[in-house]
């Protein structure tokens, strides 16, 4: 098994070679990918030195899977070009998430929808991903009718550049400027870029991406994206209005049995989901579940998971996963 890692040297390619070494894939050879400037440097996997290789050279290495974590446009323009040689690409941008012939996957969702003719998958935004992650099950009990989201995103969503602004902020440096704004002791309502109905392309993700991957146009989605300053991890406040009534001790049952997911809900001893406490895990963790008493049928939920992992390079790993463990590739 050939794997590419396309953006190795990136936050999410970092974590991506973590996780592939943690989850022990078949790997006979990796090919660390980068930009023509890293191209030549070394990177070390499971104590190995790798060289890092141009894109150029990993399409002629014909590998048979490319994580692509490079951005929306080195995939838009290479993804096909690894498709073409036979490579199978699970790209971790925005770029492919809403095309019509396109896969959008969580495999715990549904990654039965993949066949060995995908070769070009798409994996969802961070913040979708934990937030189907719950609803998914919920939805299966109970059909969601609207879905009310407002989430708390950390700096590490936006890239290194952001990390670094709000460490320079802490330590009292003048640097370069991630957001239009100081983001220490602030929130700044500003997730990616404004569209001309006044949300953001982040706000849009939430809204769309989860009906194409639950392939269910029967319930809506509205969003407010929020970005804090916390290092790592993202939040999200959920309201959800169900067709059906449900009860509160059911909820959790069938959340605690959802695979990825963890309830940590005891208010009575200040246990609840937090930032802090999904770093560096990969399942999804729901809390603060109480009902709304302002609307039948209505619930409000607690979501956070780590924002690198479960929201980008561990789903990512784990389609690739199910594409071997299921003889796609």
């Amino acid at each position: 098994m050939k794997i590419a890692v396309v953006g190795a040297t990136g936050m999410v390619g970092t974590v991506m070679l973590k996780v592939l070494e943690e989850r022990n894939l078949p790997i006979t050879e990796l090919i660390p990918v980068a930009s023509e400037k890293s191209a030549g440097k070394q990177l070390m996997y499971k104590n190995k030195a790798y060289t890092i290789v141009t894109l150029e050279d990993a399409v002629a290495a014909r590998p048979d899977i490319a994580l692509f974590s490079a951005g929306g446009d080195t995939s838009l323009e290479w993804a096909p070009k690894f498709a073409n040689v036979g490579t199978t690409v699970i790209d971790n941008s925005s770029a492919w998430r809403m095309e019509p012939d396109k896969k959008l996957v969580v495999p715990e969702i549904n990654g039965n929808v993949l066949t060995a003719e995908d070769k070009i998958i798409a994996n969802p935004n961070c913040s979708t991903i934990q937030l189907v992650m719950v609803l998914a099950p919920l939805h299966k009990k109970y059909k969601m009718k609207r879905v009310v989201v407002s989430t708390y995103q950390s700096v590490s969503g936006t890239g290194v550049k952001a990390v670094q602004q709000l460490d320079n902020e802490e330590a009292g440096i003048e640097g370069e400027m991630a957001y239009p704004h100081k983001i220490g002791r602030n929130a700044l309502p500003h997730c990616d870029i404004f569209l001309e109905n006044g949300y953001t392309k982040e706000e849009m993700k939430l809204v769309k991406e989860p009906k194409k991957i639950l392939n269910d146009e029967s319930f809506s989605v509205t969003a407010t994206a929020v970005r804090i300053p916390t290092a790592g991890g993202h939040s999200e406040a959920v309201n959800v209005q169900f067709e059906n009534n449900f009860e509160l001790e059911e909820v959790r049952n069938i959340l605690t049995a959802t695979p990825g997911v963890v309830v940590e809900d005891d208010i009575s001893n200040n246990v609840y989901p937090m930032p802090i406490n999904a770093n560096d895990k990969d399942e999804v963790f729901v809390g603060r579940i109480r009902r709304d008493e302002s609307q039948e049928n209505t619930l409000n939920l607690w979501i956070v998971a780590d924002n690198l992992r479960k929201g980008a390079a561990t789903n990512t790993i784990q389609i690739a996963e199910y594409l071997i463990d299921n003889k796609l590739v």
